[in-house]
């Protein structure tokens, strides 16, 4: 894994909080960051994800889990997308993304985070990804004024 990661990454304002964008251009199938943080047990994961204490958590397999809530772990900051441009990879036991597609330098870096979560946390919501919103501009239209606003003649 390339050390220098953090230098092609940065972290920024996105739509739906702090996100993860590509400071140079981010080549298809090439690393990106890794998911850092203490394993635990998956059960134990589930548990806090349920009581609401844990947003953080990556599941590896059906026995553990990545706590990823440090912000030292730069893959903390990628955002669900419904059609995303990296995926999770695991890797020599480690659980690294890389990209699906180029990534523009600038362009948020974005994850499905797949149905448990969404369901989870994000439907509750609803989902603000960019795709979403676009479909959400072309069945609303653009927003509609406010009330007793005129326009000046």
């Amino acid at each position: 894994m390339s050390s220098s990661s953090s230098r092609m990454v940065r972290i920024g304002r996105s739509p739906t909080g702090l996100g993860l964008f590509a400071a140079e251009p981010i080549a298809k199938k090439a690393y990106i960051v890794t998911y850092r943080g203490k394993r635990i047990p998956t059960k134990e994961a589930h548990r806090r994800e349920q009581a609401g204490k844990a947003k953080y958590m990556f599941e590896i397999n059906n026995r553990w889990s990545i706590d990823g809530s440090s912000r030292r772990n730069l893959g903390r900051y990628i955002n669900h997308a419904c059609r995303p441009n990296c995926e999770a990879v695991l890797r020599k036991g480690e659980l690294v993304f890389v990209a699906l597609r180029d990534i523009a330098p600038d362009e948020e870096i974005t994850l499905d985070y797949g149905k448990e979560y969404f369901d989870l946390f994000i439907a509750p919501l609803g989902c603000r990804c960019a795709s979403c919103a676009r479909k959400a501009a072309k069945i609303y239209g653009k927003a509609p004024r406010r009330a007793g606003r005129t326009k000046l003649r």
